[in-house]
């Protein structure tokens, strides 16, 4: 495990090098380190942040002074402590796996949602219906939130459908938008710009800062892609 600075308030914590080759393993060790710290309630932490290896734990230095770290050492008075609550990550007896969801997300793949789709269909080298049949046919787990409020970064992506982002990204993605970025797939909550490829789009709505907590999906949770019609898109959509 390798405890790094990020800035003058905020630390990683790494539990591992890679996760590809093991991303269940590591996804719940990342997690089993989330909860870790969470139960610890370390004096001057501010918000985690889980991704696909690590934990960066954002601080509050004045907070920190104020609870005994030196001036100028508030990094080496929280990585002990961090170090501390994280010691016994890797034995899985001690920390009680976080219940996930399993959440099923219909998504319509009709050409209108999925300007990409036919790309992804030329570089795999199988059809549209293949490729749609192979993204809805697998469960996905929620690696980690990011790039904007309530982004998922799915794993489990089938390795055929693999596809390099597009080398000029869109200025602006609708909300709802469902893509591959080389080796992952992902669904873009709010308005925004781009690169993934666009293979179709969903009617839920998996942001909304008004519910608690704001976003549909967490780190941990399954997913399944649902194909739908049109019609069942609108209906859901209203």
């Amino acid at each position: 495990m390798e405890i790094i600075p990020l800035g003058d308030s905020a630390l990683i914590v790494r539990v591992r090098e890679q996760f590809e080759d093991a991303p269940e393993e590591t996804l719940d060790e990342v997690l089993r380190a989330l909860q870790l710290l969470q139960k610890a309630e370390i004096p001057s932490v501010v918000e985690f942040a889980p991704a696909y290896t690590s934990v960066a734990v954002f601080f509050d230095p004045i907070v920190a002074a104020r609870a005994g770290a030196v001036p100028g050492e508030a990094f080496d008075w929280l990585a002990t402590r961090v170090r501390a609550a994280v010691a016994g990550v890797r034995d899985s007896g001690r920390t009680k796996r976080k219940a996930s969801q399993l959440i099923g997300i219909p998504v319509c793949y009709d050409a209108e949602f999925a300007p990409d789709l036919d790309d992804v269909a030329r570089h795999t080298q199988i059809s549209t219906k293949q490729v749609v049949d192979l993204h809805s046919g697998c469960e996905y787990r929620v690696a980690c939130i990011g790039f904007v409020p309530g982004f998922p970064f799915l794993a489990g992506l089938p390795e055929k459908l693999a596809t390099p982002r597009r080398a000029i990204p869109r200025k602006e993605i609708p909300p709802g938008s469902v893509g591959i970025g080389g080796a992952q797939t992902g669904i873009y909550p709010l308005r925004s710009p781009g690169g993934w490829n666009l293979i179709g789009r969903t009617p839920v709505k998996l942001f909304d800062p008004q519910k608690d907590p704001p976003t549909l999906l967490r780190p941990g949770d399954r997913v399944r892609f649902r194909a739908i019609k049109r019609e069942e898109f609108e209906a859901l959509a209203q």
